[in-house]
């Protein structure tokens, strides 16, 4: 039987017609509340924030979009590069009147936050974040595990990666698991492989590890994301960056060497964790947002 807070959330779909397609997001919480927006990444979809958002929707109206071509969105002819996110997320808010808001945001939602941060500074009321894109200068820089930038290796080269990702489903059916501690159950599983039932269906799965800025390519989404950063350091917003050992994209070392960078930054260090934090740490971060959120 779900639990109060699994059915909410459930019952929280909502949809909106953007750029000529069908984008879904979750509009749940305090609606006169201030508006706290979760941004997923690659393959995931809003469905990652389920347990989180319960913790924050007392204070505030959380907005959780399934980005283009994942989770409930639609699927458009497009390539689904990182502009192309871009263009459709500031459409969708555009569209439900978002402005001000809190940012919180894992993985390529990170991407998407900086550079929306970067480009809106005004808006920002605050900036959570874990498991971040950055430019990476080298391959070597890119992950904590030989094993998971040998397969990134893969996934850029032409043909290797497509038939990896889009055929055999590599993506969802073995680096998601290997990305979280605990074992997710076949619910929580089939919830992930849902969007993506054809090969046709996981262009974006595919194209986004074809996005990353490493050793300066793409050289657009590398000279989008160092302004980005650069805005990022700049900018006096409070911010929190959650932390996993040894972290995936990002190691417990690394995340407190960024946030002592950072202006009114906070760091949680959150334990055990590799990439997909919010399934192995969803109470402790929703817990941890509530209590920010109320001092910000």
């Amino acid at each position: 039987m779900n639990a109060p807070h699994e059915l909410q959330f459930e019952h929280s779909l909502q949809r909106a017609t953007v750029l000529g397609a069908d984008m879904a997001y979750r509009d749940l919480g305090k609606a006169d509340g201030p508006v706290v927006l979760f941004l997923h990444g690659n393959p995931t979809s809003s469905y990652i924030w389920r347990n989180i958002i319960p913790h924050v929707a007392p204070q505030a109206r959380c907005i959780a979009p399934d980005l283009i071509g994942y989770g409930q969105s639609g699927k458009p002819d497009i390539d689904y590069r990182f502009a192309d996110h871009v263009r459709y997320l500031d459409a969708l808010l555009d569209t439900l009147g978002i402005r001000d808001c809190f940012i919180v945001a894992q993985d390529w939602g990170t991407a998407l936050a900086f550079h929306h941060a970067a480009r809106f500074p005004e808006r920002m009321r605050g900036l959570a974040f874990m498991e971040f894109i950055r430019p990476f200068a080298r391959w070597a820089d890119f992950h904590q595990r030989d094993s998971a930038r040998e397969a990134f290796r893969k996934f850029r080269t032409p043909g290797e990666g497509e038939a990896m990702i889009m055929e055999h489903n590599v993506f969802i059916e073995r680096i998601v698991p290997a990305a979280i501690m605990r074992t997710l159950s076949d619910a929580e599983m089939n919830a992930y492989r849902a969007p993506f039932p054809t090969p046709a269906s996981r262009k974006p799965i595919w194209r986004l590890p074809n996005e990353l800025p490493i050793e300066g390519q793409p050289a657009d989404v590398h000279a989008l994301l160092t302004e980005a950063h650069a805005a990022l350091a700049a900018s006096t917003y409070p911010k929190l960056l959650f932390a996993g050992t040894p972290g995936a994209l990002v190691s417990p070392e690394y995340a407190a060497q960024f946030a002592a960078g950072l202006q009114h930054c906070e760091l949680v260090q959150l334990g055990a964790g590799a990439h997909y934090l919010q399934e192995d740490h969803a109470d402790a971060i929703g817990q941890r947002l509530a209590h920010w959120l109320a001092q910000a």
